[in-house]
């Protein structure tokens, strides 16, 4: 997974309440409780904030898209391919 750069910040302890079997099982294998929820938080705020930026921008998006259909890609004339 290919996290966003955080400045190293200190760690705040947090209760969470999960599934006991699949706890049991993470620990089982040693997967690193703490770590593992921390990725998986990071990957749904990473995503949360894509969602909320296509929702943001999406007449952009749409404005842009309808700019190239009507009269082709900027500059297309210097492609090489």
């Amino acid at each position: 997974m290919q996290a966003t750069k955080r400045k190293e910040s200190s760690r705040k302890a947090a209760n969470l309440s999960l599934d006991s079997a699949l706890l049991e099982e993470a620990r089982a294998l040693g997967i690193n409780i703490s770590r593992s929820a921390e990725a998986g938080i990071a990957e749904a705020v990473k995503q949360h904030k894509r969602a909320r930026w296509l929702r943001e921008n999406a007449s952009a998006l749409a404005s842009s898209n309808e700019y190239v259909e009507a009269n082709g890609l900027p500059l297309s004339r210097y492609r090489q391919f």
